[in-house]
C-alpha cells in the first residue's frame, strides 16, 4: 500500500466520523508531541519520511499503553478508532508486526533506550542521584531447551527471560533495561546497564541501591574504582561477615538501633569497600545484624535509613507498570522481545506525564488501571473540523480534572514551544471536548 493510499484512506475514514470506547487512548497523542516521540521512533525504524514502519511501530506503543496481548489475532481492536491513532486505516498483522520487530537488533533496541532517556532528562522524569537495579525475571511457556531458574530456593525451576531494570529512585520511572538469555550474570548485564546510563545521561554523581544478588566481587570493584558511581546494597550473611560486623563498635541511634562499619577487600581484590553492619535490640540476648556493602562518603546512617529504603520504587514499578508489557514473554527471539519491551517504555513515559496531570489520589493508579478507566473506559467520537481533529469524550469524571488540560489543546500546545500538527496524522491538529 502506497503512502498516497494510506492518506486516503484514513482520510476517508475521518471524513466518515469514528464513535467507540477506545478514543480515549487519543489522549496520549499530545504527551507524544511533548516527548518527541515521533522522531524517536522514525529514528529506530530507520525512516527518514514518514513511512509505514514507524506507524506499525506506533501502534506497538499504542498497544502497550493498552496493557493488551494478542489484540491482532482476535482482532478486538478493529472498527473502534485505535487504527487512526497509528495514522493507519487497518489494524496491522502479527505477521506484519514481526517482520518489523525482527529486522532490528538489540543493538537498535539498546539506542531506542538511550534517545529516549535523553529526552526523559531534558523534561526532569529523573532526578538522578538516587537508582535502584533489579532483575526481572518473567516466566516464559517457550518450548526451547534453556537454563531453568528458582525464584525462591524452595520453588520449582522455570524457563525465564531475563531482565535487569534500572530505574530513578526518587521519582520511580524507568532508565531502561538489558534483556538476555537466561544463561547471563547479573554482573555482565549491569554493567552494560550502567555503559547505557553513562551514554545517555549527564556526568553526575549518583548512588546505586540494589538487592543482594548484585554482590559480586567483579562489579563491586568496577563501581569501587568509578568516579561516577557509589553503591549500597545488603550482603549476603556469611560468617566471615557475620564475625566481623558483630565485633564492631557500634552507634546507636535510636532505641533498639545502631550502625558500625570498617574496611573491607573482596579475595583477590585490592580495592577496599566499606562494610556497614546495622544492629537491631535493646541487650546482647536479642541482638539481630544485617551487612551491607557501601562505596562513597555518605554517613552509614542517611544510607541505611534515607537511601536504601527507596530502592523499592523499583519494585512498585514492576507492580504498577508491569501490565505495559514486561509481564508476559511469548517469545524468546530477543530481537523481537526487546525491541517490543522497549518500544514499551515510550508508552510508559507519556502515560506517566498524562497521570501527573490526575489530582493526587489518581497518580498511583496502575497502568492496567489507567488504561481501562481513561483509554478504554470512555464512550467517545471523533470528527474532523477543519484541520483539527474533534475528539468528544463523554461522561469524563470531573475529579479526573483532564478538561483543564486538553480542552483547546492546540493553544495550550503552542504556549509550550510544542508545534500541535500531527505528523503521524499528516498535519492535523487535535483537540478535546468534555461533554
Amino acid at each position: 500500500m502506497t503512502a498516497r493510499v494510506l492518506e486516503r484512506e484514513v482520510r476517508e475514514i475521518l471524513s466518515r466520523k469514528v464513535t467507540g470506547n477506545l478514543l480515549g487512548t487519543f489522549l496520549l497523542i499530545p504527551e507524544y508531541l511533548r516527548l518527541g516521540c515521533w522522531d524517536l521512533i522514525k529514528n529506530w525504524t530507520g525512516e527518514e519520511k514518514d513511512g509505514i514502519n514507524s506507524k506499525l511501530a506506533l501502534q506497538l506503543v499504542n498497544e502497550s499503553a493498552l496493557c493488551v496481548n494478542r489484540i491482532r489475532e482476535k482482532k478486538s481492536l478493529n472498527h473502534r478508532g485505535f487504527a487512526i491513532l497509528n495514522g493507519l486505516p487497518f489494524i496491522a498483522t502479527d505477521k506484519e508486526i514481526h517482520k518489523l520487530l525482527d529486522s532490528h537488533t538489540m543493538r537498535d533496541a539498546n539506542q531506542l533506550q538511550i534517545n529516549l532517556a535523553r529526552l526523559r532528562n531534558s523534561l526532569g522524569h529523573y532526578k538522578g542521584d538516587i537508582w535502584a537495579f533489579d532483575p526481572h525475571r518473567i516466566v516464559t511457556h517457550s518450548k526451547r531447551i534453556m537454563p531453568k531458574k528458582k525464584s525462591k530456593p524452595q520453588t520449582r525451576s522455570k524457563r525465564v527471560l531475563q531482565t535487569f531494570f534500572c530505574v530513578d529512585a526518587e521519582t520511580g520511572q524507568p532508565f531502561g533495561f538489558t534483556l538476555n538469555s537466561s544463561g547471563i550474570t547479573v554482573t555482565e548485564a549491569s554493567l552494560k546497564l550502567l555503559q547505557m546510563m553513562s551514554t545517555a545521561l549527564p556526568e553526575k554523581k549518583s548512588l546505586l541501591v540494589a538487592d543482594s544478588e548484585y554482590e559480586n566481587s567483579a562489579f563491586i570493584s568496577h563501581i569501587s574504582r568509578s568516579k561516577r558511581y557509589d553503591i549500597l546494597m545488603p550482603v549476603a550473611k556469611f560468617k566471615k561477615k557475620m564475625q566481623i560486623i558483630k565485633n564492631l563498635d557500634y552507634k546507636r541511634h535510636f532505641p533498639g538501633y545502631a550502625t558500625a562499619e570498617t574496611a573491607y577487600s573482596y579475595k583477590n581484590r585490592k580495592e577496599k569497600v566499606r562494610l556497614i553492619g546495622q544492629r537491631f535490640g535493646e541487650s546482647k540476648t536479642n541482638y539481630s545484624y544485617k551487612p551491607f556493602i557501601a562505596t562513597g562518603n555518605k554517613l552509614s546512617l542517611e544510607l541505611l535509613t534515607e537511601n536504601y529504603p527507596k530502592r523499592w520504587k523499583i519494585e512498585e514499578f514492576f507492580n504498577f507498570e508491569g501490565a505495559l508489557g514486561w509481564n508476559r514473554a511469548s517469545t524468546m527471539n530477543l530481537n523481537i522481545r526487546y525491541g517490543k519491551m522497549s518500544l514499551a517504555l515510550i508508552a510508559q513515559a507519556a502515560s506517566y506525564q498524562l497521570k501527573k496531570k490526575l489530582p493526587k489520589p489518581y497518580r498511583s493508579w496502575t497502568a492496567e488501571h489507567v488504561a481501562n478507566s481513561i483509554f478504554k473506559g470512555v464512550d467517545a467520537d471523533l470528527r474532523v473540523n477543519k484541520n483539527t481533529i474533534i475528539v468528544t469524550l463523554y461522561d469524563v469524571p470531573e475529579r479526573l480534572r483532564l478538561k483543564k488540560y486538553y480542552e483547546n489543546l492546540p493553544e495550550k500546545l503552542k504556549n509550550e514551544g510544542v508545534n500541535p500538527k500531527i505528523p503521524w496524522l499528516y498535519d492535523f491538529e487535535i483537540d478535546f471536548r468534555f461533554k
